[in-house]
């Protein structure tokens, strides 16, 4: 178990239907030491998974990633990226979430998502 988390929340806004976060990278993570060591970077899983968690945590539910119709990795967020923006726009149906979420950082992106998450 890791002892801190690679992308932390230094701060989060939510409106209905739209979540705005500042995550601060943990340049010294262990994830970072193991993920390419000599040239690190963040893993893809590692920023769908900061998505799900603070859609789950703000939404006080839990989530599930059940379809992901386009997912984009359009730059590599190394560990001089202190730090991140996460947008998160959100539509409930009857039993799951649409989403569309950004992490980027000034004019570069570095993942778009389009999925379905449904309650667990």
């Amino acid at each position: 178990m890791l002892k801190e988390p690679l992308l932390k929340i230094q701060s989060l806004i939510h409106h209905e239907g739209r979540i705005d976060a500042e995550l601060q990278v943990d340049r010294h993570s262990e994830i970072l030491a193991v993920h390419f060591p000599g040239q690190p970077v963040v893993p893809g899983a590692c920023m769908l998974q900061i998505v799900k968690e603070i859609l789950a945590d703000t939404l006080k539910t839990e989530l599930r990633l059940v379809r992901a119709d386009n997912i984009k990795f359009l730059s590599l967020v190394e560990p001089s990226v202190s730090i991140l923006q996460l947008n998160i726009t959100y539509k409930q149906t009857d039993n799951d979430f649409r989403v569309t979420a950004s992490l980027f950082n000034g004019e570069t992106t570095y993942m778009k998502l389009q999925g379905i998450f449904t309650l667990r």
